[in-house]
């Protein structure tokens, strides 16, 4: 069974939704209110936020502490990780521009957030402070619309993760995840880099070992589906492998593995 959703996308280069969402705006308030700019407002400083830049490793907040705010991630890359009472670390989700991040702010005043968000490369990321939120999320019919959207969106994406967990192998699931980095039918690029990560972290994310994800990884280069020179390109012929259900696992007249493992880092 394969569970792929093509690269969802939730940036602001759609230029024609964006301008239909604001006329429908400009509509609703009986045309006499200027059609918000919902892209400028997440690009720019203002009352109630702040773009805000952090290196690589530095944190946007911690599992615990106070959610006060909501981060639109302008630039740069981030993971989500959580820790169980046992302190076991898990990375739950993979971040790129255009995500909002830290959305358990605006349920109740006083609510704790609930993983840690970490900038894996240099990240340029607005600050939205919870009251500030409420309030374009009340006034701006633009601005709440495009929210929504990207609610709807993280949602079915939460849920073809969690399919992917009950039923697909480590292996599909290794490959899936690689495609969504490279954010395969979001951009319509032959191949792609994807963001620096750890084959430890690929494992996180797909519940399995590091020495598992070597022998895939080593597997798919070896096949052609990716390169790998100190960073990975993700091949158009690893999304039509998963498309059409042939990856090795079901083609026995594929190669084995025959090359080193991949670096650790």
């Amino acid at each position: 069974m394969t569970i792929f959703p093509p690269g969802t996308c939730y940036t602001l280069e759609n230029d024609q939704r964006r301008e239909r969402i604001q006329r429908e705006a400009a509509l609703m308030s009986g045309g006499t209110k200027k059609p918000f700019d919902t892209a400028s407002y997440l690009a720019s400083d203002g009352p109630g936020r702040k773009i805000v830049h952090l290196k690589a490793k530095q944190l946007f907040f911690s599992q615990g502490s106070e959610a006060d705010s909501v981060f639109y991630l302008q630039a740069g890359r981030a993971k989500l990780t959580v820790v169980s009472t046992r302190g076991k670390e898990a990375t739950i989700t993979l971040l790129a521009a255009g995500d909002f991040v830290g959305e358990e702010s605006i349920t109740a005043e006083g609510a704790l957030r609930t993983a840690t968000a970490t900038a894996t490369v240099a990240c340029a990321a607005l600050r939205i402070g919870r009251d500030q939120m409420l309030r374009v999320l009340h006034d701006e019919h633009a601005f709440a619309a495009f929210f929504l959207n990207f609610m709807l969106l993280r949602g079915i994406r939460t849920q073809a993760d969690l399919i992917d967990q009950l039923f697909n192998s480590s292996e599909r699931r290794l490959a899936r995840i690689l495609l969504l980095m490279a954010d395969f039918g979001a951009t319509g690029e032959v191949e792609s880099l994807i963001p620096p990560v750890t084959q430890e972290t690929l494992a996180e994310m797909i519940g399995t070992t590091r020495s598992r994800v070597s022998f895939f990884m080593n597997r798919f280069r070896k096949l052609g589906y990716i390169t790998y020179n100190g960073r990975i390109r993700v091949n158009k012929s690893l999304l039509n492998m998963v498309l059409h259900d042939q990856l090795p696992e079901q083609n026995a007249s594929r190669p084995a593995l025959l090359d080193a493992p991949l670096s650790r880092a």
